[in-house]
């Protein structure tokens, strides 16, 4: 009973690290993106009256004696905020921005609305450029720290997709595969080669889990994107590498334009066939599940899913939702066509109901999440 209890404990306190983990890395991201918002903001000579670190009640600050902005840090340690001059968050930009050109000479020259269209958008765009940045930077650390991505993946299992043979057998993340019908595997190139090219036989594969080696029968199923092969429903873990600066370099560049592809597809598809893709969907429950499974398997895998996060948050907020920074670009380039701003009413109603439609898509996705958990099928 003890010893049940000691691992109980430290089964929390694991869960609990990677919670933490998670939400730091989670608030870094958004932090950086509202860093990209302030340092163009200030290069277009636009006051920012706060930025700050975290959310709700502040906690403690400090009032630069050159520019007047408050450096403040927050209660609740996810995510944080810049806030413009010009910006009260009570009325719309449009409605703030005819405000301005009807009476320019009460808004000082340090104001948002002060600015040129241009200026208002590359500001506003910058959030998400930072993402894209960011996204690059923990690819390349991750590279120089812990290796790239090898030739050949472990023998260990990653990832078990429900409803396919090797979840049916028992097998889940971290499982190791010993043998498939006798022969003695050493990488996964040939675990996976091994069940491709065994469709429908029956194969008796050894795997351990928890310290015990387990016997079983699989019959491998077609592969979703290839008929012809077998799959049993396994991702093998990736090994990493130590490689040059150089190659790091490189190897971090193609895995960001990856990263991108698969992102933007994905939302392509999202976007053109939601009632099949829509289920995949996940949200900061998901992800926040999804960060725990990757945090075991290392820190090389664990910044390839921090980069992954930042740049789907840089395409997140740069689609045009209102309450989005992808929302407010869209207004901002509508006054450079029109030559003129949009009309506050019209913006005001698209504005409601576009975050009424992103509210509801939000606690959608939640509640699929924490469903799909609750269901034992997990994320990953």
């Amino acid at each position: 009973m003890l010893i049940a209890s000691v691992v109980a404990v430290n089964q929390i306190e694991s869960q609990i690290d990677k919670v933490v983990t998670f939400l730091i890395m989670l608030s870094i991201l958004v932090v950086l993106h509202e860093f990209g918002h302030f340092i163009v903001a200030r290069r277009n000579g636009v006051r920012v009256n706060e930025f700050a670190v975290g959310m709700g009640p502040k906690l403690f600050g400090w009032t630069s004696p050159r520019s007047g902005t408050l450096y403040s840090v927050r209660a609740f340690p996810i995510g944080g905020f810049c806030a413009m001059q010009g910006e009260d968050g009570k009325t719309s930009e449009a409605e703030q921005q005819r405000e301005f050109r009807e009476t320019p000479a009460a808004y000082g020259t340090d104001n948002f609305q002060a600015k040129s269209p241009w200026q208002r958008l590359a500001i506003v765009v910058a959030g998400p450029v930072a993402n894209f940045i960011l996204a690059f930077l923990i690819l390349l650390v991750g590279a120089l720290a812990f290796g790239v991505a090898g030739d050949h993946p472990s023998t260990t299992i990653a990832s078990v997709k429900p409803g396919f043979p090797a979840a049916a057998a028992g097998m889940k993340p971290f499982a190791k595969i010993v043998s498939i019908d006798g022969k003695t595997v050493t990488d996964g190139n040939q675990i996976v080669t091994a069940f491709h090219d065994s469709l429908g036989k029956r194969l008796t594969v050894v795997f351990e889990q928890g310290g015990t080696q387990h016997t079983v029968q699989i019959s491998p199923l077609a592969c979703p994107a290839n008929r012809k092969w077998g799959c049993i429903g396994i991702v093998p873990a990736t090994v990493y590498q130590r490689v040059s600066p150089g190659e790091a370099f490189r190897d971090s560049g193609i895995e960001f334009v990856g990263i991108g592809q698969q992102i933007v597809g994905g939302l392509g598809l999202l976007i053109t066939h939601f009632t099949q893709y829509g289920g995949q969907t996940m949200g900061v429950i998901g992800m926040g599940q999804a960060a725990g499974v990757v945090q075991d398997l290392g820190w090389g895998p664990y910044f390839f899913l921090a980069a992954t996060i930042s740049f789907a948050l840089g395409i997140f907020n740069l689609l045009p939702i209102p309450a989005l920074d992808g929302g407010r670009g869209a207004f901002i380039i509508a006054e450079l066509i029109r030559g003129k701003p949009v009309d506050p009413e019209k913006e005001a109603f698209v504005h409601f109901a576009g975050f009424a439609a992103l509210m509801g898509l939000m606690v959608l996705v939640a509640a699929h999440d924490i469903m799909r958990i609750a269901s034992g099928n997990g994320v990953m």
